[in-house]
C-alpha cells in the first residue's frame, strides 16, 4: 500500500521463508515422536530448522516495522511541508457575485 514493492517484497519472501521452516522443523518432530512408538532408534533432532524458521519470520517482521516507520516519518515530512505552503482561504477571493 505503501508503494514500496521490492522492500515488501523481501519482507513476505523472508516470512513465507520462515514459516516453511518452522512448519518443517514440526512435521518432522511429529514424525520422529511418532516413529518411537514403532521403533527405539533414538531420531534426528530437527531443532535448527525451527531456529531459523523463526530467526527468519523474525526478521520479516522487524523489516516491515523498520517500513512502517519509514513511511510514517515519511507522511509526517510530507505533511509539514505541505502545511508552511497552505492553500488560500475562500474568504481572500473576492466575492463573485458583487459587481
Amino acid at each position: 500500500m505503501g508503494g514500496r514493492w521490492i522492500a515488501g517484497g523481501g519482507q513476505l519472501l523472508l516470512a513465507i521463508t520462515g514459516f516453511a521452516f518452522v512448519t518443517g522443523w514440526f512435521v518432522t518432530t511429529l514424525i520422529a515422536l511418532y516413529s518411537l512408538w514403532s521403533t527405539d532408534v533414538e531420531p534426528q533432532s530437527s531443532a535448527w530448522l525451527g531456529k531459523w524458521g523463526a530467526l527468519l519470520f523474525g526478521a520479516a517482521w522487524l523489516w516491515s516495522l523498520i517500513t512502517s516507520l519509514s513511511l510514517l516519518w515519511e507522511a509526517k515530512t510530507a505533511d509539514r511541508a505541505a502545511q508552511k505552503n497552505p492553500p488560500p482561504r475562500l474568504s481572500e477571493f473576492p466575492d463573485s457575485t458583487e459587481k
